[in-house]
């Protein structure tokens, strides 16, 4: 439901955007965790699919980058009339790094939009994958008469209604059937579109997806229920399982008797009667276990963990055991930092979850003196939870918030007062980049420190930063200081 136009009565909101601040713009703020059973036909094989829902809008980037390190593939939804907009591209981007195999739905075909042929060169040009569409619809906006199944051979016909699934027919493409159904101008178009779709493009593999060259394309409805079911029983058929991960020492494979995890996302006050986090850990190998003792391997210590969860969204439950794949939920007292390792004993690091440099700054001043407690406290767990960075500037003591988008600052104001009650206000500061330094000299590091006394600051991790209040002065201090490394991601 995310984004429609809502009037007053009209409460309900997408299942995965729970936050308050989510619910009254109409737009997911956080990644949200959802697990369930899928069978694709009542009494057949039942499969377990854990779908982590990620925010479209681009100042929420990180959070998302971040998620994609923990999936197996991806299901990009693009809008029918606006075709690919620029969020899309960089997450692509990240699929590509990654490997990650693509699936594309291509959505809002019940609105006027733009022709298909065409949004399928738009996804090749722009998303640099090659594509092959499994469903087809037939017409669009308001005479939009449904889909034929390429993938199942079959016709699913549309009626706009949210609460039920529509109809599906078997129908012979070439037979007078088809005429009688959806009308004879949009039959023969239909019969001239898949001739054209089997001679442009090469038959549908299932290898060709899975080493991420081929993108399957879907068309439908989402807010309609419509065409999203013929997605899902293609991607449980065709998706694949849990691959192995890499960590800097070995590839852990899934297979392995022994449990590894990673912590890829941190949640404060899923509750809000509670106070707590909750860190989510993506089981690499191995069998995960209730009450087990396992490593935390930054920190060197035994932990157990009386109650696991897992979620379908902010309801969740207790497990007593996870298999590779699964992601579990575990409680978080401030131990857990993003990216850190979990085994049975065997000293791990799973890498490559960034931390961007941040390109916008304001000081965050506290606006209720006698809440100072409860702020501190909130920025602390929003900022392990990676929302944004805080910097402490060493020459005046003030805080600085970076964040990538405008928008992460509405989120941090709003969420600092709903759920910490505590009041903050954002004053100006003109800063370009702020980048992490390091070096082999320390003479020349405390000479630079000196001589930058008033751009210094500490990061959460108490690490030297630099910044930078123009593109100008950064680029002078990398040619003045030649030992002196600039990082622009907190990662190195």
């Amino acid at each position: 439901m995310a984004g429609a136009v809502k009037n007053n009565k009209i409460k309900k909101t997408a299942t995965s955007d729970w936050m308050d601040i989510e619910k009254q713009r109409g737009i997911s703020v956080s990644t949200s965790v959802m697990e369930f059973d899928y069978a694709p036909e009542e009494g057949g094989i039942e499969y377990k699919v854990n779908i982590l829902d990620t925010p479209g809008h681009q100042d929420f980037a990180e959070d998302t980058f971040r998620t994609l390190t923990a999936v197996d593939s991806a299901i990009i939804v693009v809008d029918g009339a606006k075709g690919v907009e620029t969020q899309t591209r960089k997450l692509m981007n990240v699929c590509r790094m990654r490997n990650t195999p693509v699936i594309i739905f291509i959505n809002k075909m019940d609105r006027e939009g733009r022709d298909p042929f065409d949004l399928l060169d738009e996804l090749e040009q722009e998303l640099q994958i090659k594509v092959r569409p499994l469903s087809w619809p037939i017409n669009q906006g308001a005479k939009f008469k449904g889909v034929y199944n390429i993938y199942e051979e079959k016709l699913d016909l549309f009626t706009p209604d949210k609460q039920r699934v529509t109809e599906k027919v078997e129908v012979d493409i070439n037979s007078a059937d088809l005429d009688n159904i959806v009308g004879e101008q949009d039959a023969a178009k239909l019969r001239d579109d898949l001739e054209l779709i089997d001679g442009v493009y090469p038959d549908f593999d299932v290898e060709t997806y899975r080493s991420a060259e081929v993108a399957p394309v879907f068309f439908g409805s989402a807010l309609n229920n419509f065409g999203v079911q013929e997605l899902l029983n293609c991607f449980v058929e065709i998706a694949p399982s849990p691959k192995p991960t890499k960590a800097e020492e070995r590839m852990v494979s899934p297979e392995e008797p022994k449990f590894t995890g990673f912590i890829f996302k941190i949640t404060a006050n899923i509750d809000p009667n509670h106070r707590s986090c909750i860190a989510f850990c993506k089981v690499c190998s191995g069998k995960f276990q209730r009450n087990q003792p396992y490593l935390h391997v930054r920190q060197g210590k035994t932990l157990r963990f009386s109650s696991p969860t897992q979620f379908m969204a902010q309801r969740k439950s207790t497990i007593d055991e996870a298999w590779p794949g699964d992601i579990v939920g575990l409680p978080d007292n401030g131990i857990f930092k993003i990216g850190d390792t979990l085994t049975e004993g065997e000293q791990l690091h799973f890498r490559g979850l960034p931390s961007f440099s941040p390109e916008m700054f304001k000081y965050i001043e506290n606006d209720d003196p006698m809440k100072s407690k409860q702020l501190a406290k909130g920025i602390d767990q929003l900022m392990d939870e990676g929302v944004a960075q805080l910097f402490v500037n060493q020459f005046n003591g003030r805080k600085i918030i970076g964040t990538v988008g405008q928008l992460q600052f509405e989120v941090i104001q709003y969420r600092l007062e709903n759920e910490y009650n505590a009041k903050c206000r954002w004053e100006p500061v003109h800063l370009y980049k702020a980048c992490w330094i390091e070096s082999d000299d320390p003479a020349e590091l405390e000479n630079f420190k000196k001589r930058k006394y008033q751009y210094m600051a500490l990061d959460k991790e108490g690490r030297d930063v630099f910044l930078a209040d123009s593109g100008y002065v950064l680029q002078m201090a990398q040619e003045d200081f030649k030992h002196i490394k600039f990082h622009f991601t907190s990662e190195f």
